[in-house]
């Protein structure tokens, strides 16, 4: 067995734009994948809440800007220059404090020719969304829109009321269960069959369609009973906590969250793991 080898282990994932990116990296170290969408990313192209957002900015009226991702923070100044040309934007912009989640959506400003007024350091979960603000100034009595992803993130909206923001969410795209979920059932039913080793989380919102599938088919606890067994890797903070809200185990989690570095480490520590849960 080498160093960095799933050795023939079976590997659950639950990707979908980067499904073949995936099962190349799984079968590279060693396992022997089987990979299936959780996720369906819905745009949101008439999106009254953008363009509400929108007029708010040219007119002054946003204090901050929170951007969560980048193809979120792309697909808002696309839908913003459908109505307004790119002068107004960043004239509005101007009078608006930019905060970005990590450097993804830093990425999509530079694109832009706009300079983040901070960047959220690593983790990059709300926690240090929050705390860069408060390092940054009092958000009581300020504007703050929060560009979103998937569903909401209630912490984050919680956090920034308790201390008196006026909050107002811009969702960009919203995730939905794939049309055909027939191959997630497969991955689910592998596993609570136990033939899966190793199961590898890289967005938090797989596992909330994870889970609402299991509800669905009333195997929920069989599926958690199942995660006790195997070894159930996490791509970084954000899908962990999760993870931990619906009480499933986290056994590992990289050094770095991408989803290379995933793959990679977990196959070196896979067997030590194995070896200590079944112990």
């Amino acid at each position: 067995m080498s160093k960095s080898s799933f050795d023939g282990l079976r590997i659950a994932a639950f990707e979908s734009r980067m499904a073949r990116e995936m099962t190349r990296l799984i079968e590279h170290y060693g396992g022997r994948p089987l990979v299936a969408p959780a996720l369906r990313e819905i745009p949101i192209q008439d999106n009254p809440a953008a363009l509400r957002f929108g007029a708010r900015l040219i007119d002054g009226q946003v204090d901050i800007l929170i951007l969560m991702t980048g193809i979120g923070t792309t697909t808002l100044f696309e839908i913003l220059r459908l109505r307004h040309p790119m002068s107004s934007i960043m004239a509005g912009l101007t009078q608006t404090a930019i905060v970005a989640r990590g450097p993804k959506p830093v990425a999509a400003l530079k694109l832009l020719g706009i300079t983040p007024t901070l960047t959220v350091p690593e983790p990059n979960t709300w926690v240090e969304v929050v705390s860069t603000l408060d390092e940054y100034r009092p958000v009581k009595g300020l504007r703050v829109a929060v560009q979103e992803y998937g569903t909401s993130n209630l912490e984050l909206l919680e956090a920034l009321r308790r201390r008196g923001a006026e909050i107002f969410p811009v969702p960009i795209y919203r995730w939905a269960l794939p049309e055909d979920t027939g191959p997630l059932k497969q991955v689910l039913g592998e596993i609570i069959a136990g033939h899966m080793q190793v199961m590898l989380v890289t967005n938090a919102a797989q596992i909330d369609h994870v889970m609402q599938l299991l509800e669905q088919e009333g195997t929920t606890a069989q599926f958690k009973e199942a995660c006790e067994k195997m070894v159930v890797a996490s791509i970084g903070p954000a899908a962990s906590e999760r993870l931990r809200h619906y009480d499933l185990p986290i056994d590992f989690e990289p050094s770095h969250p991408k989803m290379g570095v995933l793959v990679k480490e977990c196959s070196e520590q896979v067997h030590s793991i194995l070896i200590s849960k079944r112990s």
